[in-house]
């Protein structure tokens, strides 16, 4: 069994709920966060530790960078510190441009990427001291290509593309790979305001016919984490066939 340490933000529901169970089956000790869903995420953990892994959970708001450091004392002081960091954490917002507040945009930057940053940040310290690490960045297909009354969020994952690009090459001499997977349509609490009608003309538009599995994503980016250690850098898309 693998002994490693992951943390998974935003790990309460959806793609990070299932990257939770799909590292905890794979021997991983999991630290599982959410920013308020803490009855969900309590249920997680029951779900885990009765089957038979380990996790612990970490609560907090990973775009607080206080809050990122009282988590990331909790795991040094449990772990060391992580073979594994998968940034999932994000929020969504549709509309048009001019419609958006600056809460709204302050609230979708720091969720979506300044989290990034300071889990990395965080994160990275310990991976050099060992020469060894995997960083995972969950972002969007939107994040390429952009999509319209999405501009904020087409932002931030395109702020995530960048980082992941440059970071790996920073800590490429340190034998750390930074990857970010590219999702598209995937079947989460992030699409529950399309209506039925919505969901089918959007799935239409997807090659593959239909939404993506948080499990068929979780799996994806297990094999990230599991990757050989010449990927890095890359932007890998997980959307269908849609870009």
């Amino acid at each position: 069994m693998n002994s490693k340490n992951v943390l998974i933000t935003g790990s309460s529901r959806g793609i990070g709920r299932a990257c939770a169970l799909a590292f905890a089956s794979a021997g991983y000790h999991v630290f599982i966060n959410c920013r308020k869903s803490v009855e969900q995420l309590e249920d997680l953990s029951r779900e885990i530790l009765s089957s038979g892994g380990s996790c612990t959970m970490v609560p907090g708001d990973v775009g607080n960078p206080e809050d990122v450091r009282r988590i990331f004392d909790i795991i040094e002081k449990e772990a060391g510190g992580l073979d594994v960091l998968v940034n999932n954490a994000g929020i969504a917002w549709f509309g048009l441009l001019t419609d958006m507040t600056d809460s709204q945009w302050q609230d979708l930057i720091s969720t979506n990427l300044s989290s990034v940053f300071y889990c990395c940040r965080a994160a990275v310290p310990y991976m050099v001291s060992r020469k060894a690490g995997k960083i995972i960045n969950v972002s969007s297909m939107w994040g390429t290509s952009g999509a319209s009354c999405e501009a904020a969020y087409s932002a931030a994952k395109s702020g995530v593309h960048g980082l992941t690009r440059a970071l790996a090459k920073e800590l490429a001499p340190s034998n750390i790979q930074v990857n970010a997977i590219a999702c598209g349509v995937i079947d989460t609490e992030m699409n529950a305001r399309l209506n039925e009608e919505e969901r089918l003309a959007l799935a239409e538009e997807v090659p593959a016919g239909r939404f993506g599995t948080p499990d068929e994503t979780a799996q994806m980016i297990l094999m990230l984490a599991e990757a050989p250690e010449y990927l890095t850098g890359q932007i890998i898309g997980f959307d269908g066939g849609f870009l």
